[in-house]
Formats: structure tokens, sequence, C-alpha cells
């Protein structure tokens, strides 16, 4: 019987989600082509995820939303508050000056123990808040929505925990989409209370 033998190109080379087509040097990723960010549903959903990933990994992002995006040209008719992004890389280019502006590594992250979730949020300076989600259906629906997950393949009970998430800014709900909003911090700066 043959093993595999482990990787040598790139031991620490972060796993990130195949949605988007990007390249990486180092801790730099470049996504390929402009995102779509403001087109709500699934491609939403998948572009949060995959920001939240590199943002997961300490990575510095440089991406765009094309020139006529609902995040450029009217962020008010977006189906989503666009400020629950802004712990998340801003993309490039001058209509995200606000973005750029609040954005900062570690405003807004979760660690998970046995049974619960602590998540920190002070992407607002004003409310910056603490939480644990310790409620079994709050923290499986949690995991579940790490991966954008549609409102339809989710349980009643499901759903309803979704909404409690979704009303906390926790979970991004975007027309039948929903996804986790706060990475999972696995790269703490020094001293680590800046985070």
């Amino acid at each position: 019987m043959r093993t595999a033998k482990p990787s040598l190109a790139a031991p620490d080379r972060p796993n990130l989600p195949d949605v988007l087509s990007y390249r990486m040097h180092g801790h730099h990723v470049a996504v390929a082509e402009p995102v779509p960010l403001g087109a709500g549903g699934r491609p939403t959903a998948e572009a949060v995820q995959f920001l939240r990933e590199c943002q997961s990994h300490a990575l510095t992002v440089s991406w765009s939303v094309p020139q006529d995006d609902a995040v450029r040209s009217t962020p008010s008719a977006l189906d989503f508050a666009l400020h629950h992004l802004h712990h998340l890389p801003p993309p490039d280019g001058p209509a995200v000056d606000d973005w750029r502006s609040s954005y900062a590594y570690g405003h807004f992250y979760h660690r998970q123990g046995p049974g619960f979730i602590h998540i920190k949020d002070r992407r607002d300076q004003d409310a910056a808040a603490r939480l644990t989600l310790d409620h079994p259906d709050l923290v499986a629906t949690f995991g579940t929505c790490l991966r954008p997950t549609a409102l339809d393949d989710l349980s009643s009970t499901g759903r309803e925990a979704v909404s409690v998430l979704a009303a906390e800014g926790l979970v991004l709900v975007t027309r039948g989409w929903a996804v986790t909003l706060p990475p999972r911090i696995r790269h703490w700066s020094v001293p680590d209370t800046g985070i």
C-alpha cells in the first residue's frame, strides 16, 4: 500500500475556497476578475466567504468590483447592509473610501470552543460587543453557514437560527443565501490585546 508524501511546495499555504480565480504570492492574494459583490445571492455569499477566509489567514487581498456594481453606484439598493462587510479587506477603487477608512484586521472575529462560539465585534467602535453563542441550534447554523448555504436547504429551525444570527450581524443573508461573517482568527498580532 502506498501512502501519499506530504507536499513540500507550500506547507503553510492556506486552503482558500475555490470560488474565485486568484493568484497567491506569499501573503498576498490577487483576485483575477472583478467580483460582482452587489449581485446578491450565491455570488455575493461566495465572495464574502473567500474574503473572510483571506482575513482569517491574515492575507492581504487585491480585488475590485465592476464599475457598474451596486457597491459602487447605489449601495442603498443592496439587499444587505454594506457596513456589515467593513471587517473584510476592502476592494480597490475610490468609491469605497468609507470601507477603506473603517477596515482593520481583527475588528470582527470568532473563536470556537467545545459547544460554544465566542465572537468579538468592533466594527462599530461605539457599540463594540463580545458575544457567546452556546445554544446548539445557533452554534450548528453558524458552522453550517461558514460555507454559503441556500436558505431552502436549511430546516425550519436552521432558518430561524439564521434570522437570529442575521439580526445580530453575524450572518449575511442575501437573496435566499446565507454566509457567516466573522472570520476565525489564526494569526494574532503582538501584543494580541491589539485585536
